[in-house]
């Protein structure tokens, strides 16, 4: 029953449809995680239960080796002991060769219950090589399948490594969008122009306070010579002394 019970252990989880089994999991890391153990535990279960297996139909193919050959030693003899008998018969000894003929007689039954017995554990050992053989495939196809699991396993750890890394580099851009320091340069920028702005407005002023101040020096020089011509005609000059000095 042991047998059997490891036997249906292999075959149900090696048709397991691992990908259908994680696509149902809520956690496919943990999902994975126990599949492993559960794989790894059985194969360890089942290379116990193999052994053994392997174990008694070794003892039963010896032992069928043996009664094969004790068949056949038995065989021997009964033709040796017939032979003898045929001897001495045929030297007119009869009494031994009647001995002799129940000896071949004896060792004929010996052959024939050691033949019996090899006949008898033949069906046995067939139906035990053929289940060795079938929990050696089993066997296999786990190890196999444990080693697409822990593949699996590994695939999904790096794929949820990257996913965490590109979840960072999400956030962060998202960060670096809700502080754009483009904008902030943008602003600086505007700051800057503006401050240029009132300097050249400060310029012109200055300039055109400047033009004023020089427009007016012009203005005081017309009123002067002016004066110097009104002087003259008062003290009889012709008005134009001035320009022609």
């Amino acid at each position: 029953m042991a047998k059997q019970s490891i036997f249906g252990r292999i075959s149900t989880l090696v048709k397991a449809n691992v990908n259908a089994m994680l696509d149902a999991a809520e956690d496919p890391q943990k999902m994975l995680d126990q599949l492993v153990r559960d794989y790894t535990n059985s194969i360890a279960d089942a290379e116990s239960a193999i052994a053994e297996t392997i174990g008694n139909l070794r003892l039963l193919e010896r032992d069928h080796e043996e009664d094969v050959r004790a068949a056949a030693e038995w065989g021997n003899k009964a033709l040796a002991a017939s032979r003898k008998a045929d001897e001495l018969r045929g030297s007119g000894n009869t009494a031994d060769a009647d001995k002799f003929d129940n000896l071949a007689k004896i060792a004929l039954q010996r052959q024939i219950s050691e033949e019996n017995e090899a006949k008898a554990v033949a069906p046995t050992i067939a139906s035990q090589t053929e289940v060795v053989d079938k929990l050696k495939d089993g066997l296999n196809g786990m190890k196999q399948k444990l080693e697409q699991l822990k593949a699996k396993r590994s695939e999904l750890l790096a794929r949820a490594k990257t996913a965490e890394a590109q979840n960072k580099v999400h956030d962060a851009v998202t960060s670096i969008d809700v502080l754009d320091p483009t904008s902030e340069l943008g602003r600086f920028e505007d700051k800057v122009r503006r401050q240029e702005a009132l300097a050249a407005g400060k310029a012109e002023l200055a300039a055109s306070s400047l033009d004023a101040q020089f427009n007016e020096l012009e203005d005081v020089g017309e009123l002067t010579e002016v004066e110097a011509r009104l002087a003259a005609l008062k003290s009889g000059g012709t008005g134009t002394a001035a320009l022609e000095q």
